[in-house]
């Protein structure tokens, strides 16, 4: 079993910045990617970022330049630094992850989500 445990969620106001973090744990043999979702009620869940272990990473074009996803560190932790926050970026934040397990089985993994409001 994986778990993903987001944090760093809070209110900002408009052009402040805000690092969260996503940690997966568990039976976990290899991370084929890591990557930073959100949800605003009644609307489609927006990819936001994405950080494969190998390759080049991809924003979402309401991102690109203000945010950046890390690296996948030693500890299975991602971050995504986020800077000149405006108000449509409110949202709940929720990362996701393609884990191969200690069987060899990949699986795409999701955590609970961290609320980030912006407002003044």
């Amino acid at each position: 079993q994986v778990q993903l445990v987001e944090s760093g969620g809070a209110m900002k106001q408009p052009g402040g910045s805000l690092r969260l973090s996503c940690k997966a744990s568990g039976s976990i043999l290899s991370i084929k990617t890591m990557a930073w979702y959100r949800q605003v009620p009644g609307q489609q869940r927006e990819l936001v970022a994405v950080r494969p272990s190998v390759g080049s990473t991809k924003y979402a074009d309401s991102v690109k330049g203000r945010f950046t996803i890390s690296s996948i560190n030693a500890e299975n932790t991602v971050y995504l630094q986020m800077n000149a926050l405006k108000p449509e970026d409110t949202a709940i934040y929720v990362c996701n992850a393609y884990v191969y397990d200690d069987s060899r089985k990949g699986d795409d993994y999701w955590g609970q989500g961290t609320q980030v409001t912006v407002s003044s």
